[in-house]
């Protein structure tokens, strides 16, 4: 694999300097050598002048956050990365700059299947920039494309091995465990995309719902599950609402209930709290037996 490098080159503002003073001698030593019909040293000084013409070729800029890979008659020399005005060769005609920003890409709503089969809707957002600029250019055909193919696979990978919702169990699920997710999702990117000398920032998910065709079946199935949870609540709550309510009658105020009085009552006040209407009181004008 080829690994990137540092370019030799030389601060380009000293150079042209040193550019404008030997432009300027070889042409007032040309004109003086002309004028004194002196052509063997005029030639010299001629030739001397196209050398510095084709040693302005060398100057070039560096943006901030940006490299500038280096290739003479087609071999990678290198890479230059400090900022500014720089000289290099002049032989080195094809300077390629490669941006070293950290940018984001968010993939389309992808079509998967999870863990249990169920079709699902799922997308990611992912922080990256290039780390390694011989491998990103060099390594593959088109790195920015090679960052868009690989993180969907990875995506539909990771989605592929975690259910939708656990639904109460002790696994981890796509919409339960989004940080634990999104970690799997940045190791199998970064995984992918390390021959690029690309680096995964950050992976998040920015989109998950069922699929179109099971959205409302799974939502009658969600909200089936939280009218059963939150019934076992309240059921609890009653119980120990009435279990406190018949100690308290027997320990503070000296009442005991027979089996059936506390049946009784037990059944009065499991439909008082449990009841979902307002309840409406029944006198009872003669005895319980």
């Amino acid at each position: 694999m080829i690994k990137e490098k540092r370019a030799f080159t030389v601060n380009g503002y000293a150079m042209l300097a040193v550019l404008l003073a030997l432009q300027l001698l070889s042409a007032v030593m040309l004109v003086r050598n002309l004028v004194a019909t002196d052509f063997a040293m005029a030639g010299g000084w001629g030739l001397v002048t196209v050398i510095v013409v084709f040693c302005w070729h060398g100057l070039f800029m560096v943006a901030p956050n940006q490299g500038k890979i280096l290739q003479l008659f087609g071999k990678y020399v290198g890479t230059e990365h400090t900022t500014g005005l720089r000289w290099a060769n002049p032989l080195i005609f094809k300077r390629t700059p490669i941006s070293l920003r950290i940018r984001n890409f968010e993939s389309g709503k992808l079509k998967v299947n999870d863990a249990n089969g169920n079709p699902i809707e799922i997308a990611t957002v992912v922080v990256w920039k290039v780390v390694d600029s011989a491998e990103a250019y060099f390594e593959v055909d088109d790195y920015e494309s090679f960052v868009t193919i690989q993180t969907e696979a990875a995506l539909r990978n990771v989605a592929n091995e975690y259910p939708y919702d656990n639904h109460g169990e002790e696994i981890l699920s796509l919409r339960g465990d989004p940080i634990e997710v999104a970690e799997k999702i940045r190791d199998q990117v970064q995984e992918r995309l390390g021959r690029a000398g690309i680096q995964v920032i950050e992976a998040r998910i920015s989109h998950l719902a069922y699929a179109p065709e099971i959205a409302q079946a799974m939502l009658r199935k969600q909200q089936a599950g939280a009218v059963l949870a939150a019934r076992k609540l309240i059921v609890r709550g009653a119980v120990e609402m009435v279990t406190d309510a018949i100690s308290t009658l027997a320990e503070s105020h000296d009442l005991e209930l027979d089996e059936e009085r506390k049946a009784n009552m037990v059944n009065n006040l499991m439909v008082v709290i449990c009841g979902e209407q307002q309840v409406q009181p029944v006198i009872n004008s003669g005895s319980l037996y």
